[in-house]
């Protein structure tokens, strides 16, 4: 027999339920893992962004958010997004393995990181007043 009662109750939750309606308030997390700095970002729509920066290097990764009504920090220690930033590191670590087999005596120029202090404005010497 149809449970009118258990039905509603289920139709209501998933309502409820539906992420896509809420807006949530963004959060940054930044944490020092294996040498590198980790980044993880919940946006305003749920998407969580997830930045690991080792070296001068910079890998990036979009997750879905697995538990929204979760706290993002509870996520986060329970090790939800463990295996997105486990390929983060992984990834970061064998491309500063890697060696070029073609810019071998060539010294190419660093670049900055995400994360690298932004430079001072620079201030003409020579104004017109």
């Amino acid at each position: 027999m149809l449970d009118i009662k258990s039905l509603f109750k289920q139709e209501v939750e998933k309502e409820l339920s539906d992420v896509d309606d809420f807006i949530f308030i963004p959060e940054r997390i930044e944490l020092n893992i294996d040498g590198g700095d980790l980044i993880c970002v919940l946006n305003t729509d749920g998407s969580v962004d997830i930045f690991y920066i080792k070296q001068g290097v910079t890998e990036a990764r979009v997750a879905a958010r697995k538990h929204p009504l979760t706290a993002f920090e509870t996520e986060l220690h329970h090790g939800i997004y463990d295996d997105v930033i486990e390929d983060l590191i992984k990834s970061v670590n064998e491309t500063l393995e890697g060696k070029s087999k073609y810019f071998v005596d060539i010294v190419l120029p660093s670049t900055a990181s995400l994360n690298a202090p932004q430079p001072e404005s620079i201030t003409p010497s020579n104004t017109l007043d």
